[in-house]
């Protein structure tokens, strides 16, 4: 068999997968395990959605090849939420462009745009995997733009070094941000636009979570700020917005010619997204508000009952407005790996490290809120009898997940 390319060879193993790996191990063992790992929502898919997928399946008109930018339902559908929804006005017909989830849009992004190490994009630290290990598939540059707390977890721009964003092709974003919760301001998003502007970068905003925020927060579109529809192209998916993770289903749009390079690259890449998930999904878009607001009341609730439980375990940490993710700070002597490695092994909890996120995650743990209250309560009554604080002390048994 031939070696695979040295690409291939630069990637890590993907963070989720060891986590599956890792509760099917210690499920076999008998033990039983809440995970708070992977953000998939445990709700189901609402079921006015569920009520079109049925109806669309029968229907033998769905069962042939959807064309390949996406079927017109949809597109327009998307095109009208952002309308509604941010006040953005995009034509379906050309800065519409499905995809088979966002995940798979934002590996086709750099693709599209990567050729070799002379390319680099720019990617937030921690970031979702994907930004950093598909520039590396591709042969470019990865060049990281730590999120710190005293920069509210955005990129400081002016740290960036001119030779690096004079040959930056792309500058992921996202917000609000996985893993971290945090959002953004108005003013940095203008300054981002700005610096793409300066070094014509394309601005690529994975707008995933804008639907998941609490308190009244909003969570904003860049495309609806002047000057952005120039250089940005935003990602959404219905994943985390509806319960939709196993549907793959999202949409990319704003820069007409990022939108066109995007689809001509998917054209000779995939077929598209299944036409009765296309018809199902237009449904959640033209009900969003109604259908997005009782899930949030939900993750909300379960947010701050665990964020009130971990603060009578000594962490201190502010009420998230977006998101199902916390981001915590591990406690003092232990490295991220050892101490989610501790609370799988002491707890039966399940949560992936910070440097699972890239370097800068270091002496951090994500926690995704995708259990049910009852779970939540069960493990933060777990890490109170196994003696799990923030300012317990580094224990011998740590080890390594």
């Amino acid at each position: 068999m031939p070696a695979p390319s040295s690409k291939f060879k630069k990637l890590p193993p993907y963070l989720f997968a060891e986590i599956d790996r890792k509760i099917a191990e210690k499920k076999a063992q008998g033990i039983d395990i809440i995970s708070l790992g992977i953000g998939d929502p445990d709700l189901p898919t609402p079921e006015p959605i569920v009520t079109a997928m049925q109806a669309a399946v029968a229907d033998a008109d769905t069962h042939n090849y959807p064309p390949y930018h996406g079927t017109q339902e949809f597109r327009q559908a998307a095109a009208n939420w952002m309308n509604i929804r941010f006040g953005v006005t995009v034509d379906a017909e050309t800065q519409v462009l499905s995809l088979i989830g966002s995940k798979e849009g934002i590996a086709h992004m750099i693709l599209t745009y990567v050729e070799g190490e002379q390319d680099v994009v720019l990617c937030p630290s921690p970031g979702y995997p994907v930004y950093e290990n598909y520039t590396l598939l591709c042969g470019g540059t990865p060049y990281t733009m730590p999120l710190l707390p005293e920069n509210n977890m955005v990129p400081d721009l002016s740290a960036i070094p001119e030779d690096i964003a004079k040959r930056a092709k792309l500058l992921w974003l996202n917000y609000p941000n996985n893993p971290t919760g945090a959002i953004i301001s108005e003013e940095k998003i203008k300054e981002v636009i700005a610096f793409c502007k300066k070094y014509d970068i394309l601005l690529c905003h994975d707008n995933a979570y804008s639907e998941m925020t609490y308190d009244g927060y909003k969570a904003p579109s860049f495309l609806a700020y002047e000057g952005a529809e120039d250089v940005c192209i935003e990602f959404f998916s219905l994943s985390k917005m509806y319960n939709m993770t196993g549907w793959r289903v999202g949409f990319a749009t704003g820069n007409t010619a990022a939108v066109q390079a995007l689809g001509t690259l998917k054209n000779n890449t995939d077929s598209g997204v299944f036409k009765a998930v296309q018809k199902a999904a237009a449904v959640g878009l033209n009900h969003s508000e109604a259908l997005t607001s009782g899930l949030n009341a939900i993750y909300g609730n379960r947010r701050r009952l665990f964020v009130e439980g971990l603060r009578e375990l000594g962490w201190q940490l502010p009420m998230p407005e977006a998101t199902f993710y916390l981001w915590l700070p591990v406690p003092t002597g232990f490295t991220s790996v050892e101490f989610v490695s501790y609370l799988l092994e002491n707890a039966g909890i399940v949560v992936p490290p910070g440097t699972g996120y890239g370097a800068v995650g270091e002496g951090y743990f994500r926690v995704a809120l995708t259990v049910p209250e009852a779970r939540l309560t069960e493990a933060l009554q777990r890490m109170k009898d196994a003696g799990i604080r923030f300012d317990m002390k580094t224990s011998s048994n740590a080890c390594s997940l």
